[in-house]
C-alpha cells in the first residue's frame, strides 16, 4: 500500500476485503474507491458509460497495491446486473461489502413543475435502475455474505426521499424504495454478521447530479457551504467499518434536516 494513498494506516477493518461499489466514476463513487482503498480494499469498480474515466481510475488505485477491476453495465437491466454479478465474482471473487451508489436521475423537473411533467417511462426507468438494480445486486450478494458471516451494505440515498427534492418524483420515489429494501434486509441478517445501512447526500458539489451550483443553493446550508464527495465517502467507511452501526439512513447535509432519516 503506498503512504500517499495509505497515509498512516497500517491495518483497518476492511484490508484484504472486496468492495463492489457502483456508480464508481461520479463524483461521490470515485472518493469512496480511493478511501477505500487507501485503507487496503480491493475493489470492483462499476461503471455505465465513462470507459476512459475508469480506466484512468483503476490505473490510479492500483498504485496502492490493492487488485481494481472496472466492469460495465447498465443496471436498469436486470440481465445486465446478473452478469455484472457474474463478472466480479470470476475474476476477483465474492464481495464482502457492497456500495450501491448509482443512480439515474431522469429529467430533472425543478420545484415549478406539475406531476404530469414526469413521464411513465422516466419514473420506471428511475426504479428499474434506482431501487431494481440495487435490490438485485443485494440479493445476489446476500447469500455468500450470509456463509461467510460477514457483510456490509450500503445504500446512498438522497434527503430527496424525506423533502421530495428538486428533481422530480420519479427520483425522489426511487430512492425511497431503497430505505424500504434496507430496513427488511437490515432486520433479516444482523444476527448472520450483515450490516446494511444507507447514506443520504444532499447538495455536495463535484458530482453530476450537482453540477451547477448557485449562491442560493449555499444559502440552504446550515454550515455555508456545499459538501464535498469524499465527505460522503467517510461516511461510507464508517457503516463499512462499525459493525454495530445497521437499519440506519445517515444524513450528509450540513445540517439542512435535524437527524438522521427514519
Amino acid at each position: 500500500m503506498s503512504k500517499s494513498l495509505a497515509g498512516s494506516y497500517i491495518s483497518t477493518p476492511i484490508q484484504g476485503k472486496l468492495a463492489l461499489i457502483t456508480g464508481a466514476t461520479g463524483g461521490i463513487g470515485k472518493a469512496t474507491a480511493r478511501l477505500f482503498a487507501a485503507r487496503g480494499a480491493h475493489l470492483a469498480l462499476h461503471y455505465f458509460s465513462q470507459h476512459d474515466v475508469a480506466a484512468a481510475l483503476v490505473d490510479e488505485l492500483r498504485a496502492s497495491g490493492v487488485r481494481v477491476v472496472a466492469f460495465q453495465a447498465d443496471l436498469g437491466d436486470f440481465d445486465a446486473v446478473r452478469t455484472l454479478h457474474e463478472k466480479v465474482v470470476a475474476e476477483l471473487g465474492h464481495p464482502d461489502i457492497l456500495y450501491s451508489n448509482a443512480a439515474m436521475t431522469g429529467t430533472a423537473l425543478g420545484i415549478k413543475a406539475k406531476i404530469e411533467d414526469a413521464s411513465l417511462y422516466e419514473f420506471e426507468q428511475c426504479w428499474r435502475t434506482n431501487a431494481g438494480g440495487a435490490f438485485l445486486l443485494t440479493q445476489l450478494c446476500v447469500p455468500h455474505m450470509e456463509k461467510q458471516g460477514y457483510g456490509r451494505i450500503v445504500f446512498c440515498s438522497s434527503i430527496a426521499t424525506a423533502t421530495g427534492g428538486v428533481l422530480g418524483p420519479h427520483y425522489a420515489s426511487s430512492k425511497a424504495a431503497i430505505h424500504g429494501i434496507m430496513h427488511w434486509v437490515a432486520k433479516q441478517y444482523s444476527k448472520k454478521g450483515i450490516t446494511c445501512n444507507a447514506v443520504a447526500p444532499a447538495l455536495i458539489a463535484n458530482t453530476v447530479m450537482f453540477n451547477s451550483p448557485t449562491a442560493a443553493h449555499r444559502d440552504l446550508v446550515p454550515v455555508g457551504r456545499f459538501g464535498q464527495p469524499e465527505e460522503v465517502a467517510q461516511v461510507v467507511e464508517l457503516l463499512v467499518t462499525n459493525s454495530y452501526m445497521t437499519d440506519k439512513i445517515v444524513t450528509c447535509d450540513g445540517g439542512m434536516l435535524p437527524s438522521s432519516l427514519a
